[in-house]
């Protein structure tokens, strides 16, 4: 259920009457009509959307924002401000104020219908998004892996890590982390997207460093080795010189022991999919957590690649290695 609030000073509530109607027959939106004087009591409740309709307000529009922006944990609501004014001044300043829409009154019922549910799709698809790397998450990823499954579709998943990143992170910090999350994302993104890669290749981020690749190009393996090769270019900055020279970190367990931790580095576990080896997408997950496992058993960055065409080839846990 996605609630838009309406600040409205109308007694009549005319909007608030106009907005219900045109959104009558989307089931899952409610409006909630909010009267100026109660937004810190109202806004403990977060809406999806805020609609301010700037005509019948009691004080300056300016005062209703920092209002808002005051309440708790409101400082990413959408805000729509209607508005009556003809001075394009007028409007800018507004839109200065994170405001991400404003439309003049009177405003067109289609108009404003569209308005709305457009938004409420670019916010249905942030929320599926990484807020650090900018890609598609694990909601995306299982809906892109399960429709080319269902379409026969022929493509390489490549399930891509870091290794030894909690020895970083525990020896700089989460913030330098979250820097060489940033770094392997472009790194990814920059290789599998190459000019002449197919358009239908994606790239989403299931979490911490852990990503995922669907790329339909047969030069996989090339991708591949272009991402370790920059990635161990790039890396080395992230790390202080004296580390670089020794070859490790030092890092203290949790008994106080300092022990050494090898320089991060990357894996890429990839595997052939089609319909003829997998059924559904735990299988693929299944599979691809056992090739990953595998790159990353092998020192420095490295790639392991399932060819396997069909379900009668096993991985044998017990020997490490893929047989019929």
């Amino acid at each position: 259920m996605k609630k838009i609030y309406l600040l409205d000073g109308d007694k009549e509530q005319k909007l608030y009457n106009k907005l219900k109607d045109i959104m009558k027959k989307e089931q899952n939106v409610e409006i909630v009509n909010i009267n100026t004087k109660a937004i810190k009591d109202k806004f403990k409740t977060m809406p999806d959307i805020c609609i301010i309709n700037e005509e019948n307000l009691s004080c300056n529009i300016k005062v209703i924002f920092q209002q808002i922006k005051e309440a708790q944990q409101n400082n990413n609501i959408p805000l729509i401000v209607l508005t009556t004014e003809e001075d394009e001044e007028h409007i800018v300043e507004i839109l200065k104020n994170d405001v991400e829409i404003c439309l003049k009154k009177p405003s067109n019922c289609e108009i404003l219908y569209y308005t709305i549910m457009n938004l409420i799709k670019l916010l249905n698809r942030n929320r599926t998004v990484s807020p650090l790397t900018g890609l598609p998450g694990n909601n995306q990823i299982q809906i892109e892996m399960k429709e080319r499954l269902e379409n026969g579709e022929k493509y390489a998943l490549m399930y891509i890590d870091l290794d030894n990143f909690k020895a970083y992170n525990d020896t700089y910090g989460f913030s330098n982390g979250d820097e060489i999350i940033k770094l392997t994302a472009n790194i990814i993104t920059k290789k599998v997207f190459k000019k002449g890669n197919s358009s239908r290749n994606f790239v989403g981020h299931i979490g911490g460093d852990d990503f995922v690749a669907l790329v339909e190009d047969d030069n996989y393996e090339k991708i591949c080795q272009d991402i370790i090769a920059e990635f161990d270019k790039r890396i080395v900055k992230y790390f202080t010189k004296e580390d670089i020279e020794r070859g490790y970190l030092e890092v203290e367990n949790r008994k106080g022991i300092v022990e050494p931790f090898p320089l991060t580095t990357i894996s890429i576990g990839v595997l052939e999919v089609t319909n003829k080896r997998f059924k559904n997408t735990l299988e693929i997950g299944e599979a691809g957590a056992a090739v990953k496992h595998l790159a990353k058993t092998i020192w420095g960055s490295t790639y392991v690649i399932d060819r396997r065409k069909n379900r009668e080839e096993i991985y044998d846990k017990a020997k490490n290695k893929i047989v019929k």
